[in-house]
């Protein structure tokens, strides 16, 4: 116990060092982050690319980043280093994910070479109904009037999960994992530049009243980048889990709470009960995988229809040599794009909740199904709209409603984790919108996941797969994904990112340039995304590819630039070194020994 004490100590002495300054990028400089950096070789290695040579954490905070890697010196595993970093990421990037909302995590026991999947997806309740999110007209509400409020808030999903994965891979003693978010919570911790500009940007926070008091100043201004934020109410919430467990938030006071939150929430209210959450249950499932070239790739599969499609698309892209085209050349985008139009096709009306729907996932991944999907891939012109594939096994279920394409959330979080024993952890988290619900109870928010599910119950005369249900997981994109060779059956990498449905895209981008182009992490991840979801093609703002945009639109893409903001963490495992890089478009870390 006293090397805890001493352990903890030490963390917020160095913690301390941020405190005194301000703002992000002198938090970097005080040693926060990326100061064990090793200089890169001159071996085509980005000079951003972290090297460590036994252990690594890349997450999307630095603070979480230092709280991971102090876990792992202290001989804590991978798991243990994630739950601590998540518990910080619910402090210090709470637009983004924590304990009010759910997740997909993938789990590498090195020394079994086995790999298990968490799914701690957020449920709905047994009061929900298929019609939840239409209005009196009986059209679907607009997304901004549904996301806000009681009525869109899950039963959150990923304590749970982590105290499953804990149990079976866990190391350090549960209650020890949350004292560097307590020490923070209580302690504070400068408001970083991109937190500050969320909640600049977030009208709804002025106004609900459980997010007011805590992110805005008396007089209504919103706080400044650099201003420290102590979080009591979090620290006691933590302490109490902590001590007794996840049945702390799923059976005891902090339960009570969030239902009667949710139950007087603005503008909308929720109908979750405290029997929604004793009967949560986070489910282990199979991790799906498909070999790719000289690669095998594992990510989730359903609930989440990350996993799946990302694989689709590597299988229908093994059909063409794209290791022999120039990396985000003209051809090889357009490729990418074609695959991706089918496998989102695929997802729109194949992928659910597989408690509720029979999803043909062994075919969708057939060899002689990807092949005859490629085979409708023109490589000089755009096929437009894709209509989804009919594998043999597929029940008749209904496609997403047209029409109806959910935004893009600039929140959700990822992490990728290597201990010193070789045991990998990818873990993607959300809270789904920015600040979630924006209800805010016991120092956290709450989140709107329910909004992944079809507003539209039925469409063109069938039951959509995704439809609101009683006790029904929505559907997710999130794509925590492994790597290995495929002859070795090594790791080769640990990769996720958030992003909404573009998480696909942008996994599917960083594979590609990690395995056909052998690209370094930073390299991979921090190239210009181009996208596309059965729809318009979208390209990133502002980078530099107007010359792309206008030749894939001589080829029939219909081009949409916007912001795509992608916050990948990658850990690459080559020649006995650990390369890790994060994602420059967010905060993210990644730090080594």
């Amino acid at each position: 116990m006293s090397q805890i004490i001493q352990d903890i100590a030490g963390l917020r002495r160095r913690l301390g060092r941020c405190l005194a300054l301000s703002g992000m990028a002198a938090a970097l400089l005080a040693g926060c982050a990326t100061q064990e950096s090793i200089p890169a070789p001159s071996t085509g290695i980005s000079g951003k690319v972290i090297i460590g040579e036994r252990q690594m954490v890349a997450v999307a905070h630095p603070l979480a980043a230092e709280a991971g890697r102090d876990i792992l010196r202290r001989g804590g595993s991978a798991i243990d280093a994630a739950i601590a970093m998540q518990m910080v990421l619910t402090l210090v990037e709470p637009q983004s994910s924590g304990i009010g909302g759910g997740g997909y995590l993938l789990h590498y026991d090195a020394s079994k070479g086995a790999i298990e999947s968490y799914d701690g997806r957020e449920t709905a309740p047994a009061a929900a109904r298929t019609d939840r999110f239409l209005g009196s007209d009986g059209q679907p509400l607009p997304f901004g009037e549904a996301a806000p409020g009681g009525l869109s808030v899950g039963v959150p999903g990923v304590l749970r999960m982590l105290e499953m994965a804990h149990r079976d891979h866990g190391i350090l003693p549960w209650r020890d994992l949350f004292q560097p978010a307590i020490a923070l919570a209580e302690d504070g911790f400068p408001i970083s530049a991109r937190l500050a500009n969320a909640i600049a940007d977030d009208e709804l926070l002025a106004r609900q009243p459980t997010t007011r008091g805590y992110f805005f100043k008396p007089d209504g201004t919103p706080l400044a980048a650099g201003a420290k934020l102590r979080n009591l109410d979090l620290a006691r919430t933590l302490r109490e889990i902590a001590d007794e467990g996840a049945d702390a938030f799923y059976r005891g006071r902090l339960a009570q709470n969030i239902v009667a939150a949710v139950h007087q929430a603005v503008p909308r209210a929720g109908d979750l009960s405290q029997e929604d959450f004793a009967a949560y249950r986070p489910e282990r499932r199979a991790a799906l995988c498909l070999d790719y070239h000289a690669a095998r790739v594992c990510s989730m599969g359903p609930s989440s229809s990350g996993g799946l499609a990302v694989l689709q698309i590597l299988g229908m892209l093994r059909h063409f040599d794209l290791a022999s085209l120039p990396a985000d050349s003209l051809d090889a985008t357009h490729l990418i794009l074609e695959a991706s139009r089918l496998a989102f096709a695929d997802r729109g009306r194949y992928v659910a909740d597989p408690a509720f729907a029979t999803i043909p996932v062994a075919r969708l991944l057939s060899d002689d199904y990807l092949s005859a999907r490629a085979a409708e891939i023109d490589p000089s012109q755009a096929m437009g709209e894709a209509e989804p594939g009919r594998p043999a096994d597929a029940a008749q279920i209904g496609a997403m409603p047209p029409g109806i394409l959910l935004p893009e959330m600039p929140s959700t979080s990822h992490m990728s984790v290597v201990d010193e024993s070789g045991n990998t952890i990818s873990f993607t988290s959300s809270i789904e919108g920015p600040f979630g619900s924006h209800v805010m109870v016991d120092g956290f928010l709450l989140n709107n996941q329910l909004t992944d599910f079809a507003f539209l119950p039925a469409s063109r005369g069938r039951a959509a797969a995704n439809r609101v249900e009683p006790g029904k997981r929505p559907r997710s994109s999130m794509a925590p994904t492994l790597v290995f060779d495929r002859e070795s059956g090594d790791l080769i990498a640990a990769l996720g990112s958030p992003g909404g449905p573009n998480i696909i895209g942008y996994v599917v981008q960083a594979l590609v340039g990690l395995i056909d182009w052998q690209l370094d992490p930073y390299t991979a991840i921090a190239a210009p995304h181009v996208l596309n979801r059965n729809g318009p093609t979208l390209i990133e703002r502002d980078s530099g590819l107007d010359a792309l945009a206008q030749a894939l639109a001589e080829r029939g893409h219909v081009i949409k630039v916007q912001p795509l903001e992608s916050g990948a963490n990658v850990i690459l495992l080559r020649d006995d070194r650990l390369l890790g890089a994060s994602d420059p478009r967010r905060e993210g870390v990644a730090l080594a020994d």
